[in-house]
């Protein structure tokens, strides 16, 4: 079996209309509300919006408001120059799905709780239609996972992800025997509820949940972090992004494990599968509208507590106090300048009163 996945990167043609791409958690009253007037704006504005029929039907559109409904099959996210989500990760993973392959950009409202992958809140869509209408955004490329199920050296399986791959117990009552392995290099076996491979970018999902670090997005690494492991050593490793993370179903695990990728996409493991994790070949681009450091939306994302930092603070007074040692610096040298000049000048009165008969 091999899930579907774009071959190459294409991106929206120059010179046609402004397209943009519309996809929404419709399930949601919140959600619909704020479709209904980001398709109104961007409509006003002279863009063309598009949809999927069902989220088009679902969100209960004005009958005088026109956008291109699609089919799954006729998205073709190449023609558009922006993917607009609106809901939390959940949905931007899933319009992830569509964009992947091409040079489209994804920009996340979050409706959701975290929303760690949005870029804007939903009271921020007013002043997020304007940047975008102005082009006045920037993106990101996000690492991505390929990722490659064998049996008996046979590919049965081939899918990607862009926050983690995991290797999960099937059933609650059994746990997976597995070895793990880097670079075609044994690194340990342990009985374990499972294993997480992620990205960066998926750092602060599951892979944060199981223990594993926080790794800025602008570092290039893969993460492999064993959930519930039975052993003296189940560390979390980060390796290099050229690297293969393998894991190994041992044939003699007593029941069958899954495979899942970003939560959405699914493969059942028998028995001495061996699932291969390398540096996915097609990133994903994140649209960006602030230049604000991950640190800082890491802090705002999950309330870190922050109070009592005298950083800033700290930075001002010596900026102040730098200041000031300046200010007095000048007027120093221009007293001295001006003594300077004053002597001089007494000195030529004087010797002019010397030269008097």
């Amino acid at each position: 079996m091999t899930l579907p996945e774009p071959d190459h990167h294409r991106g929206p043609a120059l010179g046609g209309p402004r397209r943009i791409l519309l996809l929404s958690h419709t399930g949601r009253e919140e959600a619909r509300a704020v479709t209904r007037a980001v398709v109104s704006s961007l409509l006003g504005h002279g863009l063309v919006v598009r949809m999927l029929e069902d989220e088009a039907k679902e969100a209960e559109l004005p009958a005088d408001v026109a956008v291109e409904t699609v089919t799954l099959d006729e998205v073709r996210a190449e023609e558009c120059e922006l993917a607009l989500v609106i809901g939390g990760d959940g949905t931007i993973l899933r319009a992830c799905e569509l964009t992947h392959g091409t040079a489209t950009p994804l920009l996340g409202v979050n409706l959701g709780h975290v929303g760690f992958l949005a870029e804007a809140e939903s009271e921020e869509v007013e002043s997020m239609i304007e940047r975008v209408v102005e082009r006045r955004y920037t993106s990101d490329e996000r690492m991505t996972l390929d990722v490659s199920v064998y049996r008996d050296k046979e590919l049965i399986a081939s899918t990607w992800a862009l926050n983690e791959a995991s290797v999960e117990k099937a059933a609650r009552s059994r746990m997976l025997e597995v070895v793990v392995e880097v670079d075609g290099r044994p690194l340990s076996r342990f009985g374990c509820d499972g294993i997480v491979c992620a990205t960066p970018t998926g750092s602060t999902a599951y892979n944060f949940s199981a223990g594993g670090p926080v790794v800025w997005p602008e570092v290039e690494a893969l993460l492999m972090v064993p959930i519930s492991a039975h052993a003296l050593f189940s560390r979390p490793v980060v390796v290099a992004p050229s690297s293969v993370l393998a894991v190994e179903v041992l044939a003699q695990t007593a029941g069958a494990g899954v495979l899942w990728c970003d939560g959405r996409r699914t493969v059942d493991l028998p028995p001495g599968a061996r699932i291969e994790v390398r540096r996915g070949a097609s990133p994903v681009r994140l649209a960006r509208l602030h230049e604000a450091p991950f640190t800082d939306r890491l802090v705002a994302k999950f309330g870190l507590p922050v109070e009592g930092w005298r950083g800033a603070a700290e930075r001002r007074r010596r900026q102040h106090d730098a200041d000031v040692a300046d200010v007095a610096a000048a007027h120093d040298a221009a007293d001295a300048t001006a003594g300077s000049a004053s002597g001089a000048a007494g000195a030529a009165v004087r010797a002019s009163d010397g030269d008097r008969p």
